[in-house]
């Protein structure tokens, strides 16, 4: 046997290689994510901004105002840049920052949409509509309302996905309970076909937090739906619930928070999933400290690692976050740090390493308004958000702002 072959130089060149991937691995825990600010496609006033991914692309929708009449716009990016705009439905649409509409992609290439329209101020009533498109958003099918109980309650803060059988799901905040003397409001699901017909409506859970928005992920074992939920004695932590079969399972935490509060915090839950690893990431205030965290797990969502902080100092919440392919995260928080907030973001693993934040924009000339959201395009991070100048009131009136964030492989 040769030198080159001897179980030394074997062992020598194994412990090299190991402690090469080790500094390789190492280096973003030292680095942040390098941010760049880059023109928005969205001109003039824009709010709302939501985007979603598909193996295509990535859409970015966003709501429009003038006067009485709110329009629902979209555009795609691709390896060639953003697409013309293109308009999905205009009228009294609800302008919300924390319910924002969304249009997403199907495998088979096809369009879904939704969004809200105001039904009875003075009840804060809503009704959620769907509409599907074959030809890339020129024509829409005639909009359809997932709910049919025909009260004036909200129907609102929406989530639609694909389901793995290739229809649509959705779920939403349904308020019909209040018209039966209930101060209560639950998380319900609808599901269409393939040929636009509806299949499913049922309760996920009956009593959650009252205008929290939803998320949901398909993972490797079906649709994992997140939300805030409701307790008796008003502990408003994180839950998730599973589709099996067709039914979906009983509400559980991702961490027991014991978060207390008689009022809703307008701070929602996110999750991203690849085969069966799930981060979810969300905001608390136990004791009145806000805080963001983050949490993984192997197994589609059944049980969950211990929760990573994401702030360093204080948290106003509205997060976001992303897997990657090696199993780390990317999560976006908006830190409250010297009086103002700062969006920030940060790579982060499910044994607690973190990178140090980057800010991606602070609030010392503009408010962020809203909720940004982050997806992943290629080797890049997308994040969006909207800025509003300070001081102001209107809602209605904002600049959708976007960056890239890279971040060290």
């Amino acid at each position: 046997m040769g030198l080159a072959d001897s179980p030394v130089r074997i062992a020598g060149i194994f412990v090299a290689v190991v402690a090469l991937a080790a500094c390789g691995q190492a280096d973003w825990r030292r680095t942040p994510p390098s941010i760049q600010r880059v023109t928005s496609p969205v001109p003039g006033n824009g709010t709302s901004p939501q985007m979603t991914a598909s193996s295509r692309g990535l859409i970015l929708s966003w709501l429009e105002s003038e006067g009485d009449k709110t329009t629902l716009k979209f555009t795609e990016r691709s390896s060639s840049g953003w697409t013309t705009p293109v308009v999905v439905t205009s009228g009294s649409l609800i302008t919300n920052d924390a319910d924002a509409p969304s249009v997403i992609r199907l495998s088979d290439g096809s369009l879904a949409a939704h969004w809200t329209k105001e039904t009875d101020r003075h009840r804060e009533g809503t009704d959620l509509f769907v509409s599907f498109s074959k030809d890339d958003g020129r024509s829409w099918s005639q909009p359809m309302s997932p709910h049919h109980d025909g009260t004036l309650t909200q129907h609102a803060f929406a989530t639609i996905f694909e389901l793995p059988s290739k229809g649509v799901g959705v779920i939403w905040l349904d308020a019909r309970a209040y018209d039966n003397d209930q101060d209560q409001i639950g998380l319900r699901y609808a599901a269409f076909d393939t040929s636009w017909k509806q299949t499913a409506d049922a309760w996920i859970d009956d009593r959650v937090c009252e205008c929290c928005p939803t998320t949901a992920a398909v993972t490797a074992d079906g649709v994992l739906a997140a939300y805030r939920d409701r307790s008796n004695d008003e502990i408003r932590d994180i839950y998730t619930s599973r589709l099996e079969n067709g039914t979906w399972t009983r509400g559980k935490a991702v961490h027991d928070d014991g978060w207390a509060i008689e009022a809703c915090p307008v701070n929602g839950p996110m999750l991203s999933a690849k085969g069966q690893d799930v981060v979810a990431a969300w905001f608390t205030a136990v004791n009145n400290e806000g805080r963001a965290y983050a949490a993984f797990s192997s197994d589609a969502g059944r049980s969950w690692g211990p929760p990573i902080r994401l702030d360093d100092t204080g948290s106003l919440g509205r997060v976001s976050v992303a897997l990657l392919d090696d199993r780390t995260a990317l999560a976006s928080w908006v830190e409250l740090s010297d009086k103002r907030g700062q969006l920030r973001v940060r790579r982060l693993n499910r044994s607690g390493d973190k990178s140090p934040p980057a800010t991606v924009t602070d609030a010392s000339k503009s408010a962020i308004s809203g909720f940004p959201h982050m997806k992943l395009f290629g080797d890049e991070f997308v994040v969006v958000w909207t800025e509003r100048a300070l001081p102001s009131g209107d809602e209605a009136g904002g600049q959708v702002r976007i960056a890239i964030a890279r971040i060290p492989r």
